[in-house]
């Protein structure tokens, strides 16, 4: 058995092949690409000298993969270095350096006859003990090893992906009879732990978990929409983040997805089922009509929804999908809607709408009905249990809810007395689990999960790097809070500073209990670590309550403000004890400066991290220029020159142009990561990852660093900075406003009115920055830019 795995081949360069390559690259494994030799050389290539055997023609497919991989959007590269440890060549060629790698995985066409041919030829080439796996969507893992040999067969099952492998978190492992338990765990661990994933063991069955029930509660909408008379948007708009489930909701979806891919996988289910199971599966003629007119989604630039543009500008159009026109999109609008967006947990908002006597209640019932009697029926015939149901439904199609985890919100007892009223029937488990007094399919006791299992409840088991800030909170492990944060217990010695304001934006209730926080942790903790579980790390500092200050001109009010966060942010770098900042999804402005000060940072592999000020007419406030700065002149090796102007015009460029990481890789080449601090690719384990980096430092015996002089560029680099700035006015790609910005900027980078090379200290430097703050804050340009972006949610530019 393989102990790692070190190389990876991927066979198939298409959109799936490539994206998987990418996201193993992401993770540092070197990965060979084949694809096949082209049949013959096109015009263009005979026109270059090519011939048939040059590498550049026989590896044509798999190099122009690697180069849509720069192109794609979403990215599917963290960085584009990434794109070096893709190495590539073709199946005639090549197949022999499959004895080099550890993992060899199958991406080509959905034809059993094609797959089997290539994994013949993968068993003359492969290593012994090497894993072989399959990325199909649905094709039997079984059927693909008949006639293989029996190391093969004990090292094979599939591992299905989920588009964009980068992004989704979903895969789906299905071992054979065959697959040797260990490999089976090997690869679970492997899945979560390196490439980051959320791991669910499926059976070998038809689509498998998650497209099998996904695929349905598609169809079974269809279907509903086409018999009730709603319209596409209709059913948008009450299928989205209304009920937990992605901004794109139904159809958005599947023009994403793609109509002819959607088809395809549900094809693949109807010609292997029977009954009404079929006719789920049966497709509407309207959605052939739609693929044969080409009208597929976004790639061919149209499917249920049309962009048009008009005289006014653009307006997005809806199908209808009696007459295969475009039309006017819109919304369903119910007293139940109203009522449901006034709730604040999501649990709530699904069980007032399903119980909701107008037309969206009857829409949402009618669709999530049936997806939860068939999640029932299926659940042990396509996974061991429910949990894997509910996992693949959370993790593949972005769920907040699983089906049985949607069953108990809106209550079993009381949906299913319903159904039977309704004529519907409910497999006979669940009948059994209601007659022995189990109302639900969940249940918590001590802060401790369980889920029913075949007439009993099961503790709930994770990999044990999970950890769960609310059960933290159940255990009664909150040392204190108020309402803008908590102290929380981790155990091991370690507290946990959680954001629990609104959007997790600073706000003076957060700085207040991040004071208490650092004096508590260094009476009685061993360390801290800054982090949550919101939607976001922090989208930066209440921008509201910054405007209405700057609007009523109580600027003694917004300087004490600013100096607290300065102040605050100090004691974080200054700490007696190590603090660690947990960075994930969007990190912005204050979030940045609340994380720059740490002894470390622990930024989960999807973090977008920028200091974001400029884009609302102001400058970072709380030391995120000095932090800044003061990283660049750290990563300079002891001894070396330091060109203190290369290490200004870099942070007045990446502050000045509101550069924000596209991924933690990212963050990193933009100077907010240091070499030295962590990358989680695993979300679900960074608080884990924060905690042992905090025990960590604290074991090495832990100082807090000393407070040194900074040298400055002064008034000659204050002078590169702006001619830069003005050179960019003078060819219209920024506004005065702009320019009066960046030179306030420029000023606080540079240290002001002092000789190049001078030393000055840290709160010299905040001086400057908090008056350039509040002069900007001030500005009725840059009231007009925060106004707009909290009314619009995008920077204006005035």
């Amino acid at each position: 058995m393989a102990n790692s795995i070190e190389k990876v081949a991927v066979l198939g360069s298409g959109v799936m092949g490539s994206g998987i390559a990418a996201h193993l690259a992401n993770s540092g494994i070197p990965t060979l690409l084949l694809d096949m030799v082209p049949a013959e050389l096109t015009e263009a290539e005979k026109a270059k000298g090519l011939t048939k055997d040059d590498p550049r023609f026989r590896n044509k497919l798999t190099l122009e993969a690697k180069q849509r991989l720069l192109k794609q959007k979403p990215a599917p590269l963290a960085v584009k270095e990434n794109l070096d440890l893709i190495s590539v060549g073709n199946f005639t060629d090549d197949m022999k350096k499959l004895a080099d790698v550890d993992w060899i995985i199958e991406v080509v066409v959905e034809r059993l006859d094609i797959k089997k041919k290539i994994f013949e030829q993968v068993d003359q080439h492969r290593r012994k003990g090497s894993i072989v796996s399959s990325n199909t969507s649905g094709i039997s893992i079984e059927a693909m090893a008949e006639g293989r040999s029996d190391d093969f067969r004990a090292h094979f099952l599939g591992t299905h992906f989920f588009n964009p492998p980068r992004y989704l978190k979903l895969l789906e492992i299905i071992p054979t009879k065959a697959t040797k338990p260990e490999i089976v765990q090997f690869m679970k661990t492997f899945g979560e732990d390196v490439l980051g994933k959320g791991v669910v063991l499926a059976k070998d069955t038809p689509n498998f978990i998650a497209n099998r029930i996904g695929t349905y509660g598609l169809m079974v909408t269809v279907q509903e929409m086409m018999k009730q008379g709603y319209s596409v948007g209709e059913v948008d708009s009450v299928t989205g983040p209304l009920i937990g489930r992605p901004k794109s909701a139904t159809f958005r979806t599947l023009d994403v997805v793609g109509l002819d891919t959607f088809l395809h996988v549900a094809r693949n289910v109807y010609d292997q089922v029977e009954g009404k199971e079929k006719e789920v599966f049966d497709v509407p003629p309207f959605l052939n009509k739609m693929v044969e007119k080409g009208w597929i989604g976004s790639k061919s630039g149209q499917g249920f929804y049309l962009k048009r543009k008009t005289k006014d500008g653009s307006t997005i159009l809806e199908l209808d999908p009696t007459t295969l026109e475009y039309k006017e999109r819109q919304k369903l609008k119910t007293a139940t809607v109203e009522a449901a967006k006034q709730l604040k947990s999501t649990d709530q908002k699904v069980k007032t709408l399903l119980f909701g006597k107008d037309r969206a209640g009857e829409l949402l019932w009618g669709i999530i009905k049936p997806v939860l009697i068939y999640s029932a029926e299926k659940c042990y015939e396509i996974a061991d249990s429910i949990v894997a149901i509910d996992q693949a439904m959370k993790w593949g199609f972005g769920w907040e809810h699983g089906p049985f985890e949607i069953w108990d919100a809106i209550g079993v007892q009381e949906s299913i007395t319903r159904m039977k009223e309704e004529g519907e029937s409910v497999p006979g488990w669940i009948e059994e689990m209601l007659a022995s007094g189990h109302t639900t399919f969940y249940k918590t006791d001590n802060a401790e999960v369980s889920y029913y299992h075949h007439g009993s409840y099961q503790p709930l088991t994770e990999n044990p790097k999970v950890i769960h800030i609310k059960r933290l909170k159940e255990k009664g492990n909150v040392i204190k809070k108020n309402n803008g944060a908590s102290l929380i217990d981790m155990g091991d010695g370690v507290a946990l500073l959680e954001f629990t304001s609104p959007n997790n934006a600073l706000g003076p209730d957060v700085i207040m209990m991040l004071q208490q926080a650092l004096e508590e942790v260094e009476k009685n903790y061993e360390g801290l670590v800054i982090g949550n579980q919101g939607k976001n790390f922090c989208v930066g500092a209440n921008l509201m309550l910054i405007l209405m200050e700057a609007q009523d001109e109580n600027f003694f009010e917004l300087d004490m403000m600013v100096r607290q966060f300065q102040q605050a942010m100090g004691s974080i770098r200054y700490c007696k004890k190590p603090v660690v900042a947990a960075n994930f999804g969007m990190t912005l402005g204050g979030g940045v400066e609340i994380s720059l000060p740490a002894d470390s940072l622990q930024m989960s592999a999807e973090t977008y991290m920028g200091l974001v000020e400029c884009g609302v007419g102001l400058i970072p406030g709380g030391g995120g220029n000095k932090e800044l700065y003061l990283r660049q002149i750290e990563r300079v090796p002891e001894g070396a020159k330091i060109d203190l102007q290369a290490i200004a015009n870099q942070v007045f460029e990446t502050i000045a142009m509101v550069k924000v990481s596209t991924s933690a890789q990212e963050a990193r080449k933009l100077g907010f990561l240091r070499p030295q601090d962590g990358i989680s690719v695993n979300g679900d384990h960074l608080l884990y990852d924060a905690k042992n980096r905090v025990l960590a430092l604290s074991k090495l015996g832990y100082t807090p660093p000393k407070k040194k002089k900074i040298p400055v560029v002064g008034e000659a680099g204050y002078a590169t900075m702006v001619l830069g700035a003005q050179t960019m006015r003078w060819g219209g790609f920024i506004s005065d406003h702009d320019l009066k910005i960046a030179k306030k900027l420029a000023y606080v980078i540079s240290g002001g009115n002092v000789p190049e090379g001078t030393l000055v200290d840290e709160q010299y430097l905040l001086d400057l920055e908090r008056e350039a703050f509040l002069s900007l804050a001030g500005e009725p340009k840059s009231q007009a830019r925060m106004q707009h972006m909290l009314l619009k949610g995008k920077p204006l530019r005035n």
